[in-house]
């Protein structure tokens, strides 16, 4: 059991380092605003004072680097950051001029023409990236209609009707014979009119049932009729 008075000194040894403990806490929340960024207080003037924008892979290095806060000062915590930006932007540039060098580029002056030209060749190459693609989706579109687009009545076709009658290898005066044949029968059928329906031998019944369900889907006939 140690003396009262020694007992004593060690307690104001304990509380005094506790006390200088908490101050440094406290100087470290002040130095850098932690608690109005806490509060969400110091948004706006922090987006007023920033000199450049902060980008996402430097936001999630500042939040892996946030013990650093107890051994730096805000400012030498900034000044880090700030310094490997400037290092990011001298390689970057260091990269662009060893570019120029290699496509013998000597000059400041000469680097703009070469990158106007090198701007007009990057465009030309998009232009012409589109422009096959279109043509891809046109050859595709063609040779999707090829074993039809030739035969009689293929311009009197919508487009669904075209990709119908190329999925039933169906030539276009055969369907428009089968169409013409069932909205007749069907419209005789609303009058009140008797009619025996005649279909032609080759309509065999799944592509009749196909055309009946195609002809209700875009409403040439009643769903009743089908």
């Amino acid at each position: 059991m140690l003396p009262p008075p020694l007992l004593l000194f060690f307690k104001q040894i304990e509380f005094l380092r506790k006390l200088k403990e908490r101050q440094r806490r406290k100087n470290i929340a002040r130095d850098y605003n932690l608690v109005p960024a806490f509060l969400g207080k110091d948004k706006k003037d922090k987006e007023k004072t920033l000199k450049r924008k902060i980008t996402k892979e430097e936001k999630e290095l500042r939040l892996k680097l946030r013990p650093l806060y107890q051994f730096m000062s805000c400012k030498e915590f900034d000044d880090l950051f700030e310094n490997m930006h400037k290092e990011k932007m001298l390689r970057a540039k260091i990269r662009e001029l060893q570019r120029y060098r290699r496509n013998g580029i000597t000059k400041m002056e000469e680097s703009a023409e070469y990158e106007a030209a090198r701007h007009k060749r990057e465009k030309r190459k998009e232009n012409k990236n589109i422009a096959g693609s279109k043509r891809g989706k046109e050859d595709g579109k063609d040779s999707e209609f090829a074993a039809i687009e030739n035969l009689p009545g293929f311009e009197l076709l919508s487009d669904r009707e075209k990709v119908l009658c190329s999925s039933l290898n169906l030539s276009p005066a055969r369907y428009v014979t089968v169409k013409t044949i069932i909205i007749k029968d069907h419209l005789q059928k609303r009058q009140g009119i008797p009619s025996k329906s005649r279909l032609p031998s080759y309509l065999d019944k799944v592509l009749k049932k196909r055309i009946l369900n195609f002809l209700t889907e875009s409403g040439w006939i009643s769903r009743d009729a089908s």
